[in-house]
């Protein structure tokens, strides 16, 4: 594992506070569950994802009470303490704690400035689009552009990983950090020893354009706690689970697959690399697919979609399906009649990025 040096003790005198940063959501399209440990660590996981145009937001700003405080509006949720103060370990905020006492102790040596540090995310958690460890990458992203830290994209996704995973013990995966670090259509390659190699894929932008026109996403309703899914799954990996093992075989095959498939243009492909996918991930645990999943599913089926999945570990969360772009008004508006939340999604092509405010 690559070790990310802290910087002087001084540092804390050149910040500049007042900054804010985004990070982009994505769509898993193939290989999902193969950046899990112990898969990945014994078989190599791959996955392909694209990072859309959802974002987690970030914002750093002094407090004019010396106070620190932390907030996310868009869950109505807020926690205020003092400098130094033991901050509850748990919470909807316990990401915004942990990045924020992480750089304490990291790069601040253990001085707590005060500050207020705010969020929003354009989908809610359990969403499936990654939005808890893009909005860990925001925060780690905007920290790195208040303290000038000089960290790359592997680094800030490193970090962030390094904070769900490690120091909240947080269950998941690894693409998530990696996809909004980046930006962009990546075939993501996990390795032992905590390696990743991110490819992005030059996809010609006609190509691009008529998947985009092919896609429909799909909120269920259902935001869900992906721990429990990933649990099923490392516990079915642990044991070895010869079914297990052999559908994240097929995962991690599928993403070799939607990469040729996209290289190719072949849209017809994509979607029938994503029917293959469903119901390998399906086999990978119980409780993936839901009544309320396999309801709007089969009603998007029945209206014309060529193929779809879960974006995500699955329970709930954002469906995606291809079809026909002729094809995309019916199917949305025939999800949305039946209590979907459906929508047509642009891909983005930039990962976090940061900017001072006011100058």
């Amino acid at each position: 594992m690559t070790v990310i040096a802290a910087p002087s003790a001084f540092i804390e005198t050149r910040a500049r506070w007042n900054v804010r940063a985004r990070a982009p959501l994505r769509l898993g399209l193939a290989g999902g569950g193969t950046d899990l440990s112990p898969y990945c660590d014994q078989f190599g996981g791959a996955v392909l994802n694209a990072t859309i145009d959802r974002f987690a937001f970030a914002h750093l700003a002094e407090h004019p009470e010396g106070l620190v405080a932390f907030r996310a509006s868009d869950i109505g949720a807020e926690e205020v303490y003092r400098p130094g103060e033991p901050m509850k370990a748990n919470g909807p905020l316990m990401l915004h704690k942990a990045v924020y006492n992480h750089m304490v102790a990291t790069y601040l040596d253990g001085r707590a400035p005060a500050l207020i540090v705010s969020t929003t995310t354009d989908a809610p958690p359990g969403s499936g689009l990654g939005s808890s460890s893009a909005l860990v990458v925001a925060l780690v992203e905007a920290f790195r552009a208040a303290l000038d830290l000089q960290l790359g994209p592997y680094e800030v996704a490193q970090l962030a990983w390094r904070i769900e995973r490690q120091d909240l013990g947080l269950a998941g995966g690894r693409q998530d950090q990696y996809a909004a670090a980046f930006g962009g259509i990546n075939f993501i390659e996990f390795l032992a020893d905590d390696r990743v190699v991110v490819n992005p894929l030059r996809v010609r932008r006609g190509y691009l354009n008529e998947l985009e026109s092919s896609l429909v996403v799909c909120f269920t309703g259902q935001s869900r706690e992906s721990a429990t899914i990933i649990g099923r799954q490392v516990e079915g990996l642990r044991q070895m689970d010869a079914a297990v093992i052999d559908n994240m075989h097929q995962l991690k095959a599928d993403a070799s697959s939607m990469k040729d498939a996209l290289l190719a243009g072949d849209i017809r492909e994509v979607a029938r690399v994503l029917m293959r996918s469903w119901e390998a991930k399906k086999g990978t645990a119980s409780g993936i697919a839901t009544p309320e999943v396999d309801r709007l599913f089969d009603l998007a089926i029945a209206k014309g979609a060529w193929g779809g999945k879960v974006s995500g570990a699955g329970g709930g969360g954002f469906l995606m399906f291809c079809t026909d772009p002729e094809n995309r008004y019916r199917l949305t508006s025939a999800l949305n009649a039946e209590g979907g939340q459906a929508s047509a999604v642009k891909f983005t092509f930039d990962g976090a990025e940061a900017w001072s405010v006011g100058g």
